[in-house]
């Protein structure tokens, strides 16, 4: 083997040619002018803008079951129950009115729909002042 017969065992790699020649020349890969080209430029995402303009929801909530209301009128205490009944949250969920809450009694509240002809005794739950007054003028009792 003679000095001109040898040969490289890896090939000389090719460079990439450009128009304006080498990789780090004219725009130094930024392309061209503008907040692109600049340093420490930082474009705001599109999708912020739609983000934005959303209404947001303000505050926490923290209701709860415990602050709910169940509502049932002086009408369904005539059609379910007879005269002389007490009627307490546990009757009314025995009736089927209600369900339990997170396994309690529902607070209930009795409104003044419709008209009521029997004596009921009401305890353990919440009543406007009209159905109390119904109640009472039936000869029934609030406590």
């Amino acid at each position: 083997m003679q000095i001109h017969e040898l040969k490289r065992r890896t090939e000389n790699k090719k460079t990439s040619i450009v128009g304006r020649g080498g990789k780090r020349g004219k725009t130094s890969g930024r392309g061209g002018k503008g907040q692109t080209a600049r340093a420490g430029h930082k474009i705001r995402p599109e999708m912020r803008d739609t983000i934005k303009k959303m209404p947001k929801l303000r505050g926490y909530d923290f209701k709860s079951y415990a602050d709910k209301v169940s509502v049932v009128n002086v009408v369904d205490l005539e059609i379910l129950f007879s005269n002389g009944d007490s009627i307490t949250p546990q009757t009314l969920v025995e009736k089927g009115v209600f369900e339990l809450f997170a396994g309690k009694n529902p607070r209930v509240k009795i409104l003044a729909t419709g008209e009521l002809t029997k004596k009921l005794n009401i305890s353990g739950c919440l009543t406007s002042a009209e159905a109390k007054s119904k109640i009472e003028k039936a000869g029934g009792s609030v406590k």
